[in-house]
């Protein structure tokens, strides 16, 4: 199968978001498909004000639409919510392409504690963000709980799993 990943978190940034996501690319090559990501360092990019290893890309339409073109996914995650997964979003809607979109950070509650920006407007944002998607994905039972009482659907479980080279009960 030919996924399509678009993240504004990839490499080198060193987070859970960018861990779970090269995991995810990892053991999907792995089992046989081809994954393409798009990512920051394959643009322009700016730092994200007040958290600098964060890289936004600029322009990122047009270049994401022709990797579209390009790779003909048949399957397409969006992992976040900046230039690349707003890119990705607009054409999967224009193009009436299925996606699904994965919620990693609380940022309506970053920005809002940085910027004169009431919480409501950062969660208005991610709710119109997230709304066509045909699956919002969440890491914990507590991130569903609470993305479902900001008026958040479609929320399915993304547990991370163990890597059992590494844990085993016997150990």
């Amino acid at each position: 199968m030919r996924i399509l990943v678009a993240t504004d978190a990839w490499e080198p940034q060193v987070n859970g978001v960018v861990r779970t996501l090269t995991r995810t690319v990892a053991e999907c090559r792995a089992m046989g498909h081809q994954v393409e990501v798009i990512s920051p360092d394959q643009f322009k990019t700016f730092p994200l004000p007040t958290y600098p290893e964060i890289k936004l890309a600029m322009g990122a339409y047009e270049p994401v639409q022709e990797r579209f073109k390009a790779f003909e996914p048949e399957a397409i995650h969006i992992a976040t919510e900046g230039p690349i997964g707003l890119a990705a979003r607009r054409i999967c809607v224009e193009w009436k392409l299925p996606f699904t979109t994965s919620y990693h950070t609380k940022f309506p509650e970053y920005v809002s504690a940085r910027l004169p920006l009431p919480l409501s407007a950062g969660y208005a944002y991610m709710r119109w963000f997230h709304h066509p998607s045909g699956r919002l994905m969440v890491a914990t039972p507590t991130m569903r709980e609470e993305l479902t009482k900001q008026g958040f659907r479609n929320i399915s479980p993304w547990t991370r799993g163990v890597d059992t080279d590494l844990f085993r009960p016997d150990m």
